[in-house]
């Protein structure tokens, strides 16, 4: 068994700020015991800091919601460096049958331009033909063709061409230009995250705890959430919450299906289906499902769910008491607040891959940290919403950008001082379980959100995707 130590977190530390951040007592902070093996995750920026705390304080937030319901003690919290490195490569464990996910398709990745660098994404048949046709290229173009085209462009015309065709490719940018930036001056003003009370036409009751099975602990058992995320901060999130006992039900278009090798990475706990809200049947299937769930958390790109009357003015109309939790990855405010985004284009963006690169090349973080941190915090941010319900009831919002995390990484995170004593040793295998599925054998990161009595595992792991019946399978708690 991996040793922990109690650790007193300082209101200043990543987990103190996080933990405030999201409301939390301070007082709590000494719940949380921390140890494993050192040296994980290493890069010039604190990247293992924002990892641990953003597991701690969900971690934290589940033990309190547990309270809450049960009316016992907030259980200590374990922090296991260990876990939380191997968790956060998650996507790079996983195995199926011995196989090994597809990640990144060959035209997502660096490219030099006339003047600089940028990166593109187009893991999605979609996206890479928006990027093909933005650039000029026919759609069976391969990467040597579109690296001549590029090398004679400049970065930031790409970056607004591409963008302009429904694409996404982004400028490499130093700190200190993002920092100049009219969005990253938009991100710079706000805070890491925000959780706000809204109401509708009337004031919602407090809930009334149900409760909870003894073992193990699982605070969000009975409640239902509607995942409607895609790769991968948010589908983190929801992983985490279908780990402490939510009734996950993830939804994806027809027409956008999700890549089945990401979901076999967090679809644990989860079902799946497939309903276009364009119809006319399978709105009112999702109309359905939304006036009986608990919390719902969306990942698409800011306006794109609007339209489906899915605001939190409305729905705090059509479903009172609901969370809404929304991940994007520019936030909601400046010049980029509708554009796409992913974990990789964000740290080109914000000045990581410039503070991680050698040599004039760029670099990149060690694991993707801003989605697996960002799922963390917004796991953390609907488990403390569920818990202020307890006391006053209302409907709550709460928004997360991974532009914020990656200025909380860059600018608000320091590196935590080496521990003193003979380190661990880290062995991945001690973190990794393996379970049979429709899919085959699995090899998986165990989960690192880990309190006294609270689960070790998922329950089930992921089907197929769109494979299940679109209907609840729990009493709401």
């Amino acid at each position: 068994m991996t040793h922990m130590t109690a650790v007193a977190e300082a209101p200043d530390s990543g987990t103190g700020q996080a933990w405030a951040a999201l409301g939390g007592d301070p007082a709590l902070l000494d719940r949380v015991d921390g140890g494993g093996p050192a040296g994980l995750l290493p890069a010039r920026l604190p990247v293992m800091e924002l990892a641990r705390s953003t597991v701690a304080v969900c971690s934290l937030a589940a033990a309190e919601l547990a309270a809450c319901r049960t009316g016992g003690a907030v259980q200590r919290v374990r922090v296991d460096d260990g876990a939380v490195a191997t968790a956060f490569l998650s996507e790079r464990h996983l195995r199926i049958d011995g196989r090994a996910p597809t990640t990144f398709a060959p035209l997502s990745r660096f490219w030099r331009t006339a003047d600089g660098w940028v990166r593109t994404h187009a893991n999605y048949p979609h996206h890479r033909a928006r990027l093909l046709a933005a650039l000029g290229l026919a759609a069976d173009a391969g990467a040597d063709t579109a690296a001549a085209v590029l090398a004679e462009r400049r970065a930031v015309e790409v970056e607004e061409t591409v963008y302009a065709a429904g694409g996404l490719a982004v400028a490499l940018r130093t700190p200190r230009q993002w920092a100049a930036h009219e969005q990253g001056a938009a991100i710079a003003a706000r805070p890491l995250l925000t959780l706000d009370r809204t109401e509708g036409p009337a004031a919602v009751a407090p809930r009334r705890p149900a409760p909870l099975p003894a073992s193990p602990l699982l605070p969000a058992a009975g409640l239902r959430v509607l995942d409607l995320t895609r790769v991968l901060a948010g589908p983190v999130a929801t992983r985490t919450l279908a780990l402490l006992g939510a009734d996950v039900l993830r939804i994806d278009a027809p027409r956008l299906p999700e890549s089945q090798d990401a979901h076999n990475d967090t679809g644990f706990g989860k079902r799946s289906v497939s309903l276009d809200l364009g119809d006319r049947a399978d709105r009112a299937t999702f109309d359905e499902l939304l006036a009986a769930a608990d919390v719902l958390v969306t990942g698409y790109r800011p306006g794109s769910l609007e339209a489906y009357g899915l605001t939190p003015e409305e729905l705090a109309v059509r479903r009172p008491g609901l969370v809404l939790a929304q991940v994007s990855a520019w936030g909601r405010y400046g010049p980029w607040q509708e554009r796409r985004g992913f974990d990789s284009l964000v740290q080109v963006a914000t000045g990581i891959a410039a503070a991680e690169g050698d040599a004039g090349a760029p670099g990149a973080l060690p694991a993707q940290a801003l989605d697996h941190g960002t799922g963390y915090l917004l796991a953390a941010g609907v488990l403390r919403a569920l818990t202020g319900q307890h006391h006053d009831g209302g409907s709550r919002l709460l928004r997360l950008a991974l532009g914020q995390t990656a200025h909380w990484l860059c600018d608000g995170l320091a590196q935590a001082p080496a521990a003193s004593g003979a380190s661990q040793p880290y062995d991945a295998e001690k973190y990794l379980a393996t379970a049979d599925s429709a899919l085959g054998r699995l090899r998986y990161a165990l989960p690192p959100v880990a309190f006294a009595g609270g689960p070790a595992d998922w329950s089930r792991p992921p089907g197929r995707l769109g494979a299940d019946e679109p209907k609840w399978r729990t009493t709401t708690a």
